[in-house]
């Protein structure tokens, strides 16, 4: 079985969207998203049933769409969004993994966990209340975790009696804001979660909106890539030696490729080693392929016998990272602990795990406006900041600019393996928008 470079243009073109939903406390994200799951038939019968009885035992004539994702105990009480919930769907255009997370200041790295992988956030706005400071730190966290798509939705278009006007203002300074943060693409929707205007169906209400509505829009929004042109990246897990009779001499190295695609008779580079072989064949589904592409997992087979172990990273020769035991990253701080310099951890990167010392923290990210706070000594719960990590080994870390993938990293603290912070290697923004500023007794909370 052989797979041609045209076969792989055109499997590059993917069916899956993975979208995270953000915005304030009480702006309709839940709502918005069950909705998307009733209108686009994709709620269970059973589901409905209990939504419909939880509905009135609240004392509510209609059943409450937010509760097909607010799941937890607390939520429920509450009427809040604590934990981020993942949901599966599909429609005849494309199939969906959706994360709703919480509005809540102190739930920021809640958010920061949904949107890492997300290709498309959507980002509710109250249209009472407009852009408020959770507004923009959810922009700067999408801005900040290179999500590609965002989707400003304008929510309770329906208790603003539909204005044009009011969408309109919002849309701008949103989208002002944004482009500053180098999101590179941002559409508007005005919508009413609760009534449904605009979220799967066009709404009878806006008709000087042209836009599409938020499903037509997930369904249609562009997430191809050129894996081709990406920068080719094989974390290896496993090493697989049967050392059987059918096969005394096999030495294959099992993994999913991170980013890009590797094909047989290819010049590879072994890192941190920096050993090179070529590609002699390459197993996947227990046939040999002449090309493999991310994410597929493979064993990837070399001519020459070379030390090779779990952590270890397979890139081609001519474009192969450079091997560092300095990081330099922005990190999001998830942990309850704080991290602080001269702090041990472990660096947890694709399939490696090296011991590693906090060096510094140069600065703090206040994401209100965007400034930096320059030495602030320790990060807490939800904190953004740099910080460089001295490892004990040499990493192949490429730029979080240039790979999500293979640009990120966890630190974990080595005493109990509580993950600590999500790490991405290089610049924080797209932009330069972020500004360092002085110091002052207000803090740096947000």
């Amino acid at each position: 079985m052989s797979t041609t470079s045209e076969q792989l243009a055109d499997l590059s073109a993917t069916t899956l969207l993975r979208f995270a939903t953000a915005g304030s406390v009480d702006d309709g994200k839940s709502t918005l998203v069950g909705r998307l799951l009733h209108d686009s038939k994709s709620v269970l019968a059973d589901q409905l049933e209990a939504v419909e009885a939880a509905s009135l035992s609240r004392g509510q004539d209609a059943p409450d769409l937010a509760l097909l994702t607010d799941g937890l105990r607390a939520e429920r009480e509450q009427g809040i969004t604590i934990d981020v919930a993942y949901r599966y769907f599909a429609t005849s255009r494309r199939r969906f993994i959706l994360a709703d997370t919480p509005g809540h200041v102190q739930y920021t790295r809640n958010m920061v966990t949904g949107a890492s992988t997300a290709e498309l956030a959507v980002v509710l706005v109250d249209a009472r209340n407009g852009v408020v400071e959770q507004t923009r730190r959810h922009a700067a966290v999408a801005a900040l975790l290179r999500v590609p798509h965002v989707v400003l939705a304008v929510n309770k278009m329906d208790l603003v009696d539909y204005q044009e006007s009011v969408f309109a203002r919002i849309a701008e300074e949103f989208t002002t804001y944004a482009s500053e943060l180098g999101v590179p693409e941002i559409t508007a929707i005005p919508i009413s979660a609760l009534a449904g205007d605009n979220v799967v169906e066009p709404s009878a209400n806006m008709d000087w909106y042209g836009g599409p509505t938020v499903l037509e829009h997930l369904e249609t929004v562009p997430v191809s890539h050129d894996l081709t042109a990406c920068h080719a990246r094989f974390p290896v897990q496993y090493v697989i030696r049967p050392q059987t009779a059918e096969h005394p001499d096999y030495r294959g190295y099992a993994g999913q490729i991170a980013a890009g695609a590797f094909r047989v008779g290819e010049r590879v580079t072994v890192l941190p080693s920096g050993r090179t072989s070529t590609i002699s064949a390459i197993d996947a589904l227990g046939e040999s392929v002449d090309i493999a592409w991310a994410p597929q997992s493979v064993t990837i087979r070399l001519a020459d016998d070379i030390d090779i172990s779990r952590g270890d990273l397979i890139a081609p020769a001519a474009d192969a990272p450079a091997t560092t035991q300095d990081v330099v990253a922005t990190v999001c701080h998830v942990a309850d602990q704080p991290l602080s310099v001269g702090q041990r951890v472990l660096l947890k990167h694709t399939t490696r795990t090296v011991k590693a010392i906090v060096k510094d923290i140069p600065s703090r990210l206040t994401l209100d406006d965007l400034s930096q706070h320059p030495a602030p000594g320790q990060l807490v719960a939800n904190d953004i900041g740099r910080v460089v990590v001295r490892t004990a080994e040499p990493l192949a870390l490429d730029t979080y600019a240039d790979s999500r993938r293979t640009g990120s990293f966890l630190l974990i603290d080595p005493s109990d393996g509580t993950t600590l912070a999500a790490g991405m290697a290089g610049d924080s923004f797209a932009s330069a928008r972020a500004v360092v500023v002085q110091d002052d007794e207000d803090g740096w909370d947000f």
